[in-house]
């Protein structure tokens, strides 16, 4: 999973004055924490930050960079959560959480269809049904993103959760019987197909054809 670098300073005081004096200077109030870890309060550029959501990928890993009076520390983690203001025109407060490489994670990765449902030629429509699956492993194998191949599904046909497969080491959280995919016939091929059977339903029915054509 791809890393990027991101620098940070040790953030004295806390409250709201403190906070919109940073960000009045350019800085955003952050936090770094982790399991059993006294969480550390933090500022990053504001520039560094929008740089760094513009170029990440869905998932990502950043290596934070933190100025600990002179002396630099460097400590994984990923992005917890943003805080955006109710206008949507700034960050108001990040939070990254510690990421060790001996401990399993869990997070949420985004699924890629990829192929042409042969259903397609058939005048099938794709539905994309789940768009994240939550997986856990240790963060060396966790991928940026699982691969679904759609190709071999036909009208009526679906891939669920548990047909994705998943290297060794690494589980899908969700229910397997959950659809991922699903390949359904058009409204426009199921209101034709309506009009065919309403059609020969109300065709009349002819009787005793063959037995007149018998008699004469």
């Amino acid at each position: 999973m791809e890393t990027m670098e991101l620098k940070a300073l040790i953030r004295q005081g806390s409250g709201k004055g403190p906070a919109r004096r940073l960000r009045s200077a350019g800085m955003i109030p952050a936090v770094f924490y982790g399991s059993g870890a006294e969480a550390v309060s933090l500022s990053v550029g504001a520039r560094d930050m929008l740089k760094l959501l513009r170029e990440r990928e869905e998932s990502l890993f950043v290596k934070l960079k933190i100025d600990e009076g002179g002396k630099e520390a460097e400590h994984l983690s990923m992005i917890k959560e943003i805080q955006v203001s109710p206008t949507g025109d700034g960050i108001l407060h990040v939070d990254f959480y510690e990421i060790r490489m001996d401990h399993e994670l869990t997070i949420d990765v985004p699924i890629h269809l990829v192929g042409q449902p042969v259903g397609l030629i058939d005048g099938g429509e794709l539905y994309h049904l789940k768009r994240e699956l939550k997986i856990s492993g240790l963060p060396s194998l966790l991928p940026e993103y699982v691969e679904v191949d759609v190709s071999g599904l036909k009208i009526g046909d679906s891939v669920k959760v548990g047909d994705i497969p998943l290297v060794k080491g690494i589980e899908a959280l969700d229910a397997a019987d959950i659809a991922i995919a699903s390949v359904a016939a058009t409204r426009a091929a199921e209101v034709v197909e309506e009009a065919a059977e309403e059609a020969a339903a109300s065709e009349p029915e002819v009787v005793g054809k063959k037995a007149e054509e018998g008699e004469a």
